[in-house]
C-alpha cells in the first residue's frame, strides 16, 4: 500500500443515533421504540434475568451450601511483617492500622506464622495461630488475646 492509495474506511466512524429529534431525522415520533407494548413505555422493560415468564436460569440451577450469617472475617498479619517494629514494641491493632499494615480491621486481627520473627515483641491481637504463638514466644516476646 502506498500513500496515494489511502482512502476513508467507510463505517469506521459512525455518527451517534439522535432519537426524538423530529420526523426528518428518521428517528422521530416513536424514537425507535415501535408502537405500544412494554418496551415503548417510560420505565418499561424487564428486570435483569427475566426470561419472559419462563423459569429463569438462576432458579433452574441446583443450589448448594449455605452462607453463615455469623461468619467472622479476620484481617491477616504474618510474622515477617512484624519485623519492621523495634525491639520491645507493644503491637496493637491500632498500631497496625496506623502504620498501614492493616487497612480494615474487619472482625479482628489474626496473626499467622508465615516468615520468621527476629524481634522481641508484645503482640496484642484477636486471634493467633498455634505456630505464630510459639514463634513469638520463642523470639522472647509475649502474646495477648484481646
Amino acid at each position: 500500500m502506498k500513500l496515494h492509495e489511502l482512502k476513508l474506511n467507510e463505517g469506521a466512524r459512525k455518527s451517534r443515533k439522535r432519537v426524538g429529534r423530529g420526523t426528518g431525522s428518521g428517528h422521530g415520533k416513536t424514537s425507535t421504540r415501535g408502537h405500544k407494548g412494554q418496551n415503548a413505555r417510560s420505565g418499561g422493560g424487564v428486570r435483569p434475568g427475566f426470561e419472559g415468564g419462563q423459569m429463569p436460569l438462576f432458579q433452574r440451577l441446583p443450589k448448594r451450601g449455605f452462607t453463615n450469617i455469623n461468619r467472622k472475617e479476620f484481617a491477616i498479619v504474618n510474622l515477617d511483617t512484624l519485623n519492621r517494629f523495634e525491639d520491645g514494641t507493644e503491637v496493637t491493632p491500632e498500631l497496625l492500622i496506623e502504620t498501614g499494615i492493616v487497612r480494615k480491621e474487619k472482625s479482628g486481627i489474626k496473626i499467622l506464622a508465615n516468615g520468621k520473627l527476629e524481634k522481641k515483641l508484645t503482640v496484642k491481637a484477636h486471634k493467633f495461630s498455634a505456630a505464630a504463638k510459639e514463634a513469638i514466644e520463642a523470639a522472647g516476646g509475649q502474646t495477648e488475646v484481646i
